[in-house]
């Protein structure tokens, strides 16, 4: 692998602008994207780390994306750290931090008489309106259209994405697929912290009580993946016994969701179904949401 220009540079450059962006751009080489919203954690540094491993220079987006959120969700409370994000990113290798303002992302936001005056968006069709879909309408539309603006200004070879977000994922290879966009997708494993959590940036707005609560979905998962010799309904099965128990907690647990789905369509899968699957859980632990995801194989 060649060396970036920017290999010997200590910190990250930071650019807020298109026009910064493409200033640098002949300057990257085999370019990275691993794009998030901040509040970085080690399922991020994670992510750095693995494209670090596929091209020259690493993009990290950083990004609170006001259109993925809707008037229930919590835009307003997302944790926004911008300068241990910064450090997180030098410290994992980023070589470039790109960090648009909403008016960068969003140009007509400004002069808009509502929302962000994005008229022309990205719809993930029948797999973006299930699960995720169905409980936070509208949520894949602005994770598509970021994501593809995104891909149109740091222009990358490949993006890298966290298996946490399974259906997240499969939306956005669907998109790449069916628009033919020249980007590779790479995934990266759900890292975990020590107690089985999944890590996530809304891990801390937990309380201790309900981290102990919030516990029961990766135990639920990884129920429901030793049953997988059993068949579809054995690994429901598994899983919703230990759902059911955490929903007497205290505090107690309230599932949105547990399905157990093909990963490429995000469609349930039948009772004698065989090969790879994707057992997803949604859950409330107080007022905060928490996704999960394991793959198996039936």
């Amino acid at each position: 692998m060649t060396q970036s220009a920017f290999s010997s540079r200590p910190a990250p450059t930071v650019v807020r602008t298109a026009e910064e962006l493409a200033a640098l751009r002949p300057e990257l080489g085999r370019t990275a994207l691993v794009p998030t919203m901040g509040a970085l954690h080690d399922g991020h540094r994670a992510l750095i780390a693995a494209a670090r491993e596929q091209a020259d220079t690493v993009v990290v987006s950083i990004f609170v994306n006001p259109l993925q959120f809707g008037p229930n969700d919590d835009l307003d409370r997302y944790p926004r750290t911008f300068d241990a994000d910064l450090a997180a990113c030098a410290q994992a290798g980023a070589t470039v931090v790109f960090a648009p303002p909403v008016d960068v992302m969003y140009p007509d936001a400004a002069t808009a008489a509502t929302g962000l005056g994005q008229l022309v968006t990205v719809g993930p069709g029948p797999m973006g309106e299930v699960l995720e879909g169905e409980f936070r309408p509208g949520f894949f539309q602005g994770v598509l259209t970021v994501v593809a603006k995104l891909f149109n200004l740091v222009r990358p070879d490949v993006a890298v994405f966290g298996q946490k977000d399974a259906q997240q994922l499969a939306v956005v290879r669907r998109m790449v697929r069916d628009l033919c966009l020249p980007v590779d997708i790479a995934a990266v494993p759900t890292r975990r912290d020590d107690d089985g959590l999944a890590t996530s940036s809304r891990n801390v707005y937990l309380s201790v009580k309900e981290r102990h609560s919030a516990l029961a979905l990766s135990r639920a998962l990884f129920a429901g993946e030793r049953a997988a010799g059993g068949g579809a309904s054995a690994v429901l099965a598994a899983a919703r016994a230990v759902l059911n128990d955490a929903a007497h907690a205290a505090p107690p647990v309230s599932p949105d969701y547990l399905a157990l789905v093909d990963p490429a369509t995000f469609v349930e899968v039948e009772q004698g179904h065989s090969g790879d699957a994707v057992l997803v859980v949604a859950a409330w632990v107080g007022e905060t949401r928490l996704i999960d995801n394991v793959p198996l194989t039936l």
